[in-house]
């Protein structure tokens, strides 16, 4: 399987570069899944969403909090508000964000986000 460029930055960093076999990310349309030779897209990301990137190493997920996503036949560039990957995330914290978000539907979103990153990584 051929393998596809990924720049994946954030506001405040550049949080992963590589390649990747494919590129699975949750946009406001739904998920889209992005190998070598994917047709130009350009899509935004989904409040809470999430980002999985397949390396020869295994997946690694990511939580993200809006953006944009583009893509062309070699590269797939994802711009994010901000991300963290699955592994940094504690359940308990996110669970409790949560419980404790009410009626804030930005806080809602991003810990959905951050327990379905956690969900994906272990599945």
């Amino acid at each position: 399987m051929a393998d596809i460029e990924v720049e994946f930055v954030t506001v405040e960093r550049r949080f992963w570069s590589g390649t990747a076999t494919m590129v699975v990310a949750r946009t406001t349309e739904g998920e889209i899944g992005i190998q070598a030779g994917h047709e130009p897209v350009l899509g935004q990301l989904d409040a809470g969403g999430t980002v999985t990137v397949y390396t020869d190493e295994g997946k690694k997920v990511a939580a993200v909090q809006g953006g944009f996503l583009s893509v062309t036949a070699s590269k797939v560039s994802i711009l994010g508000e901000t991300a963290e990957w699955s592994e940094s995330i504690d359940r308990a914290d996110a669970e409790k964000a949560l419980s404790e978000a009410g009626d804030d539907a930005a806080a809602s979103a991003a810990a959905r986000g951050r327990l379905r990153a956690i969900d994906k990584a272990g599945a």
